[in-house]
């Protein structure tokens, strides 16, 4: 989701990259070869998309009233306050041939305790309410069998992805429910800690895992819900990889060594990741594609925070529009650096060179960032990166594991995982208070 800072005058942060100096700056236009070879793969491959926030984005707009919302026209000029327009409609989603969509329940890690989970139910509801009102264009699906079947059907699958293990209120019969509701993934953290698990965004308190996270990815592996390694800690992925025994995702994540972020994987964490069988789905937000980006949204934050924060700045505070026009200036002497679907493709073939052709996959996060690189701006755009994959040579095969064949097989084989282990393990009642507080 994208970040807002209010200081004095509430602003939109452009999340962001900048670009490598070896890549291009405009996208190439697509040569109809390839493009009719794109169209083929996707033909017989569901493009899945690992994580769309549109259900949040829903809720801001039109609150627990999906029904408000034309989804089935252009959504593009509806904008949120200082953000972009709505990245996600039909008509886009047609023409970007998606498959098969793992749409966020997302909530914001401020809420929590029951509020938590009734607000996650509520975000399922909304993602259950959009397949029943556009049943000939959405069907739920709950494996990867529904999946290639609604596709072969014309439809696009919707799954349940949970965005946070603050969602599931420390309960592993809740844990449990979502799964019984549909979610087919859950982020363990997202920009907080839980009370079990490090985020990669706050500074750690658990070293990684507690003995309930342990017990959450144990009884996670037990249903076949994919564990989900974006937005946690380097400690967080290495002890869920030592001891998963199912294939993992990162949802929406790039990789650290082509743009060096806290949310991207580094190199030491996919030959894990490789290992497990692991799934890793390149995220477009601009500040984790390139570094530059990064560098500028991080020097942009530091200005407006001049401006609004005693005692060594607050040159404006209580005058929003002087901060305007300064923040205005200040960016157009520092222009932002531009993030394209070329920088994208370098994190792509990045991961496939250290994890394997096998481990890649595509996570955009659409609807939930503030801007969007060169040539992806929304969900009609997704052919035009399998595209440029095809113009660097890689052929049909590795297009199709690319679009939706490696999370097929990485759900398949969490739903194996998941038949072994009923047979011989019975649900876990562990609670937090049993396994991490101190004995007296």
């Amino acid at each position: 989701m994208r970040a807002i800072l209010a200081v004095g005058v509430t602003l939109s942060i452009l999340g962001g990259a900048a670009a490598q100096a070896q890549t291009q700056t405009q996208p190439q236009a697509i040569d109809p070869k390839i493009a009719a070879r794109v169209d083929r793969v996707l033909a017989r491959t569901p493009l899945i998309d690992g994580h769309n926030d549109v259900p949040w984005t829903l809720r801001q707009h039109v609150g627990v009233h999906p029904e408000r919302l034309d989804f089935g026209s252009d959504t593009s000029a509806i904008r949120s306050p200082g953000g972009p327009g709505m990245m996600t409609d039909i008509p886009r989603l047609r023409a970007g041939k998606v498959g098969g969509q793992f749409w966020s329940v997302y909530i914001p890690s401020s809420i929590d305790g029951p509020a938590a989970v009734q607000t996650t139910l509520e975000q399922i509801d909304i993602v259950k309410g959009l397949s029943a009102r556009y049943p000939d264009v959405f069907e739920m699906a709950y494996s990867a069998d529904d999946v290639v079947r609604i596709h072969k059907s014309g439809k696009i699958a919707s799954l349940v992805g949970i965005e946070g293990g603050h969602q599931i209120n420390d309960s592993l019969p809740v844990l449990r429910q979502m799964y019984d509701a549909g979610a087919r993934y859950m982020t363990l953290t997202h920009a907080l800690n839980t009370r079990w698990a490090d985020s990669a965004t706050a500074n750690p308190q658990h070293g990684g895992l507690t003995a309930f996270g342990r017990a959450v990815i144990a009884e996670m592996n037990r249903l076949g819900m994919l564990v989900d390694l974006s937005h946690v800690s380097e400690d967080t992925m290495k002890d869920t990889l030592e001891i998963a025994k199912a294939p993992v995702i990162f949802s929406h994540s790039g990789a650290s060594a082509v743009a060096e972020h806290a949310r991207n994987v580094p190199d030491e964490v996919l030959a894990l990741a490789k290992r497990n069988r692991g799934v890793v789905m390149v995220n477009f937000m601009p500040t984790y594609v390139s570094r530059e980006r990064t560098v500028w949204a991080a020097n942009r934050s530091a200005e407006l925070a001049r401006y609004n924060s005693p005692p060594f700045g607050g040159l404006y505070i209580g005058y929003p529009d002087k901060a305007r026009a300064a923040l205005a200036e200040w960016e157009k002497a520092n222009p932002r650096p531009p993030v394209t679907l070329a920088m994208v493709a370098d994190h792509v073939e990045h991961l496939a060179r250290v994890c394997g052709v096998d481990c890649v996959g595509i996570g955009s996060d659409f609807d939930g960032i503030g801007d969007t690189p060169e040539g992806l701006e929304g969900v009609d755009k997704f052919p035009a990166l399998l595209a440029e994959m095809a113009r660097r040579g890689w052929n049909d095969a590795d297009l199709a594991k690319l679009a939706g064949g490696n999370v097929l097989r990485a759900m398949r084989e969490a739903d194996a995982v998941a038949k072994r282990l009923q047979a011989e393990t019975p649900a876990s009642y562990a609670t937090i208070a049993e396994t991490d507080e101190p004995k007296k």
